[in-house]
């Protein structure tokens, strides 16, 4: 994935100045888009991926939630990242989609880090204990009920937390409006717009992948 609104030659310089992913990483990737094609333009960017990893190693995460598996690729990254006793929540709909990643976590060792909860991620955060316990949350997920992610994973973020939130670019349609904005632009703009300005926490956008929102909490 190149990075929205970026010049291609600067786009792929970029990709090619960072860590690489390891060979399973890679592996998983590529099962991805050859098994589900179509699909596959779920998966977040490889650098997007890199980025997660370094945010979470360095800010000293150990409790983590993501809102959006897919194929595991970025539960692969965030996980590794945790120290041996943490853990990822991941939440997800898809009992196909996530059975390769369960594959991947266990050769990689991480599987007893994350806790795959199936079914509406809406009501996995909803149940989840009201309390700021959570150190990193990422985002990636039905575009609609983006707001109300970020509101369930805010009020259980601890202080200096992060939210990480995916496709804030939205392939550049974030920029122009028109009559004929569908809903998840719509409602990527908008949240946008409000996390920017929510007093609750720091943030800034940024043009990695297809766009990702970084919210600390104040």
């Amino acid at each position: 994935m190149k990075a929205t609104g970026v010049e291609p030659a600067i786009s792929e310089y970029l990709a090619a100045h960072r860590s690489a992913d390891d060979a399973l990483a890679e592996e998983l990737r590529r099962e991805t888009v050859e098994r589900f094609r179509a699909q596959s333009r779920m998966l977040i960017s490889a650098e997007q991926a890199t980025l997660l990893r370094i945010l979470v190693a360095s800010s000293g995460a150990r409790r983590a939630l993501e809102v959006g598996t897919f194929t595991g690729y970025s539960a692969l990254h965030v996980a590794r990242a945790l120290p041996a006793d943490g853990l990822l929540i991941a939440c997800d709909v898809s009992e196909e989609f996530t059975a390769v990643g369960r594959r991947y976590w266990a050769r990689a060792g991480v599987e007893k880090r994350i806790d795959l909860r199936l079914g509406p991620a809406a009501d996995t955060l909803r149940a989840l204990p009201d309390e700021p316990a959570l150190d990193f949350v990422f985002i990636d997920a039905d575009k609609s009920n983006y707001h109300l992610y970020y509101e369930e994973a805010l009020r259980r973020l601890r202080p200096s937390g992060l939210i990480a939130i995916d496709n804030t670019l939205w392939s550049g349609r974030v920029l122009a409006e028109s009559p004929a904005d569908d809903a998840d632009t719509l409602a990527i703009r908008k949240l946008n717009d409000f996390v920017a300005s929510d007093p609750r926490v720091e943030a800034v956008l940024l043009a990695v992948g297809d766009g990702l929102m970084l919210a600390r909490r104040r």
